[in-house]
């Protein structure tokens, strides 16, 4: 029987599932709503399901990508409102006890930015820093493929950054895909169906799309300036628009960053929701 590996990604919709083997080729997947977390339901799925896979294939590690702030114990040290009852959640201690396996814990960006170095945009590159549009905005950070999270595993916090005053909001309240998916519900229209529009030149949702990328590209400008990576890696459900998202985005670049100073190649995000969960067992892949 094969070595596989157990992947979760935790996020605040779902909980995705996977086996994988050492050639990348996943083997099995499954997803499962999250709920309120009430008992640690969480805690308590990923071991159920870590010793039901044990008992069908010969796991030898599991990795775990997880919204929320994780400690070098592999627990959660701050989680928002996004999950609740999830701070102070002892994953990596818990899945190890129940399962005597290794367990490697990891924040989701994080975990999407390692799976993009092994096998996705990110691969051979000496630098890159990952961009995660949802419903919230994260990032991660990563220097001759070694994730750099400060001294306090609070570096790359990309979505409290640019707070305004004035109107009492952080970057990732105006530059989150829920905000631009919140401006076009009012007409009706999805976020695919809006980019779609766009692409057509149809108004008013091109002027829509064009100024939630302005927001975006207020707060890129930031990260290429500090940091110059050689990639920088749009991740999300929105990567999915491809070319023509990078088009708009290169172009709202060029208003915020002189044009020598703007040397970062932008890409989109090549493995999708894969990237997380095979940035959870990166570790172990090596």
């Amino acid at each position: 029987m094969d070595d596989v590996y157990l992947a979760f990604d935790v996020g605040g919709t779902s909980i995705k599932s996977a086996l994988i083997k050492n050639d990348f080729t996943i083997i099995d997947r499954n997803s499962v709503k999250t709920n309120r977390n009430l008992n640690n339901e969480i805690i308590d799925y990923l071991t159920d399901t870590a010793s039901r896979y044990q008992h069908l294939y010969h796991v030898v590690g599991i990795g775990v990508s997880t919204a929320g702030i994780v400690d070098q114990t592999g627990t959660i040290r701050y989680a928002g409102p996004t999950i609740s009852n999830y701070q102070g959640t002892a994953i990596k201690s818990t899945l190890e006890t129940k399962t005597n396996l290794p367990v490697n814990v990891v924040n989701d960006v994080d975990a999407a930015l390692l799976g993009e170095l092994l096998a996705g945009s990110a691969k051979d590159t000496t630098s890159a820093y990952c961009i995660a549009l949802g419903t919230g905005i994260g990032g991660a950070f990563a220097i001759n493929g070694k994730l750099y999270s400060g001294a306090h595993n609070n570096a790359n916090s990309i979505g409290y950054t640019r707070f305004q005053p004035q109107t009492d909001t952080y970057f990732e309240q105006r530059a989150a895909t829920l905000t631009l998916d919140t401006e076009l519900a009012k007409l009706n229209v999805s976020v695919k169906d809006g980019f779609n529009l766009a692409k057509n030149g149809r108004q008013p949702y091109l002027h829509i799309i064009e100024n939630w990328i302005n927001q975006i590209a207020t707060g890129i400008a930031d990260i290429l300036l500090v940091l110059d990576p050689e990639v920088l890696i749009i991740g999300g459900a929105v990567a999915q628009q491809g070319n023509y998202l990078l088009k708009l985005l290169n172009r709202a670049l060029t208003v915020y960053i002189p044009a020598d100073l703007f040397q970062t190649d932008l890409k989109t995000s090549k493995l999708a929701n894969d990237a997380q969960l095979l940035g959870a067992i990166s570790s172990f892949l090596k």
